[in-house]
Order: structure tokens, then C-alpha cells, then sequence
């Protein structure tokens, strides 16, 4: 059966900020669960498969990262990290485990209600119709089904995170066309960068993408760098309509 509400998962050893979030987030429409540690947050997720999961860093039993991890081994749900951890180091190792966003304690608790609700719009594809009817993008052995949001390389599936795949669309779709590390932010994530670690999250992003994707990531033919500025994808070779049966 089709559940009415969003469920967040909430992961946090503070319980101040679980039962702070539990009572926002609730009176905000969605439907939450709790846990304080990272093992708990694992079983959680098993019992109640939320569509979103807060994950705060720093947690007993296993770390925020390590359950990153563990997750992205068995499912693409979205993942907002918390930490106090404010380093830009700190932010890329929970970016590089899997994260879908980064917030630094203390937060904002309605900038972090903002980020769930763009995460969960987009995830639905509830924007408005794109210019190009959506079909298959094709460049070299790699194949981007955009009705399925799945990717294919050699015709092996490749597994992508709902940030990685949002990415890796909006380069293709504007294959050729540099698009600075700002508009990338902004389009995925919806909000302008205020820090230089900001721009750097992105450049994780495509390191993830290009590991996936690439031939050799360290020398890419498919996504390439404008030094300074941001991206360009390699030109599509061939578009193509979803095939009716």
C-alpha cells in the first residue's frame, strides 16, 4: 500500500535535536522515525524503508560514514549528513561516503526542511515538462535511460545515488555547454554556494560519477573540467524515443 506521507529517518545521538526534528518535521507533513546510533539506524531503516534519512556524523556504535556506506551497498535513498565537524575534509568524507547534502551543527532547522522538501520534489520529478520529450541519452558504450533514471555502461548496469544521476542528467542534457560548479549547486541543490566548500562538494560529485562511468577517471573523455569554472559533458552521439510495446 502507497504511504500518504514522506518518512524521514532521523539519526542522531543528541536527543535534544531528535526530538526537535521529530516535532518539526512532523508538523511539517512528514511521517518520522528516530534512532540514536548507527547500528539502530540500520535495522530502522530495514523495518521502515524511509525515503529520506537525516544522518548526523557523529554516532555510537557505528559513525555516520560508516552507515553511508553500509546504505549506499543497498539502496539509493536520499542522505542529508549533520555534523560539527566544519572542515571542508570532514564535509568530503561524507560526501565520498555516499551523502546527498552536508549540514554543519548548528544548523538552521528550516534551511534543513528546505533541503528535504527540494530533495523529495525532485526525486518525484515533479517539475515542470522539460523542453526535450524524456527518452534515452547515448554517448560511446554508455547509455542514460531518462524515464527509469538508470544508467548502462557496456550494457551492465550502473548504480547511481539520486544526486549522482541528477548530475550526470544535467550535464548530458546540455552535453557540450560548460556549466559552472555555482549553477550545478543551484540546480541540484537549489541553494547558491556561501562556501568555497560549497563549489568543492560538486567536485566530489563528478569524481564519483567519473569512477563509475569513466574508462579511466583519471584521464575522463566523457565529463571533462574547465579549470576554474566548472564542467562539459561530451557530446551525445545519438537520442533516442522510448520504444512503446
Amino acid at each position: 500500500m502507497k504511504r500518504n506521507k514522506d518518512k524521514i529517518l532521523v539519526v542522531d545521538d543528541d536527543a535534544a535535536i531528535r526530538q526537535m526534528l521529530q516535532v518539526r518535521l512532523s508538523m511539517a507533513g512528514y511521517d518520522v522515525a528516530t534512532v540514536g546510533d548507527g547500528r539502530s539506524a540500520l535495522e530502522c531503516f530495514e523495518d521502515e524503508r524511509p525515503d529520506l534519512i537525516v544522518l548526523d556524523v557523529m554516532l555510537p556504535e557505528l559513525d555516520g560514514c560508516q552507515v553511508c556506506q553500509q546504505l549506499r551497498e543497498r539502496s539509493q535513498v536520499p542522505i542529508i549528513m549533520l555534523s560539527a565537524l566544519s572542515q571542508i575534509k570532514d564535509r568530503i568524507a561524507g560526501l565520498e561516503a555516499g551523502a546527498d547534502d552536508y549540514l554543519v551543527k548548528p544548523f538552521s532547522p528550516r534551511e534543513l526542511e528546505a533541503r528535504i522538501a527540494t530533495i523529495l520534489r525532485r526525486l518525484r520529478d515533479v517539475s515542470p515538462a522539460r523542453e526535450t520529450p524524456p527518452g534515452t541519452l547515448e554517448i560511446g558504450s554508455l547509455r542514460i535511460d531518462t524515464n527509469r533514471q538508470q544508467v548502462y555502461k557496456n550494457s551492465q548496469r550502473v548504480w547511481l545515488t539520486y544526486t549522482e544521476f541528477k548530475l550526470l542528467e544535467l550535464l548530458f542534457e546540455r552535453a557540450g555547454e560548460p556549466v559552472s560548479r555555482a549553477e550545478i549547486l543551484e540546480k541540484l541543490w537549489g541553494y547558491p554556494p556561501n562556501r568555497q566548500s560549497d563549489l568543492r562538494a560538486i567536485d566530489v560529485y563528478v569524481a564519483r560519477l567519473r569512477a563509475k562511468i569513466e574508462d579511466d577517471p583519471k584521464n575522463p573523455e566523457l565529463i571533462l573540467t574547465i579549470r576554474g569554472f566548472g564542467y562539459v559533458a561530451q557530446r551525445l552521439t545519438q537520442y533516442r524515443e522510448p520504444i512503446s510495446f
